[in-house]
């Protein structure tokens, strides 16, 4: 007959093992859910940062090309919800907007910051265009999306 004989020491370490192990556990189930990515009640506005970005490149012939947008590209946000949208003018001289789906026009000046407060109450997605650079002539198209769920 084979007898596992194991020393004081061995059994206090795999004691304590099992013991974090253990509490590790319960922490991770009952922590579960438990951290929301964005808790806001109600009664307050949730507020968006945007900037205005450029990426500038050469092509192989030494031509410089450009292209413009919002960042970050998209956003979601809750139907009914209010919300804020506080876009910063970070590269170009101005970009004139309009949020399609609505009448939310206005315009983003380099080293300003426009303040855009608006509710959407139908769920879809809205675009918010730079009326500067529609195309790809124009370093564009300068196309953010809003997702309203």
């Amino acid at each position: 007959m084979k007898f596992l004989v194991l020393k004081k020491s061995s059994l206090i370490v795999i004691f304590f093992t099992l013991l974090i192990i253990s509490l590790g556990s319960i922490w991770a189930y009952k922590s579960q859910n438990s951290y929301p990515t964005v808790s806001l009640d109600s009664a307050h506005v949730q507020t968006f940062e945007l900037v205005t970005g450029e990426f500038k490149s050469k092509t192989a012939d030494g031509r410089e090309i450009e292209s413009y947008r919002w960042d970050p590209g998209t956003i979601v946000v809750e139907k009914d919800k209010r919300i804020q949208l506080r876009i910063h003018g970070v590269n170009g001289k101005a970009h004139p907007f309009h949020i399609e789906g609505t009448n939310i026009k206005g315009t983003v000046e380099k080293g300003k910051e426009t303040v855009v407060d608006v509710t959407f109450s139908k769920e879809g997605t809205y675009r918010i265009i730079c009326e500067t650079h529609t195309t790809m002539e124009q370093s564009g198209p300068m196309i953010g999306y809003i997702i309203v769920d």
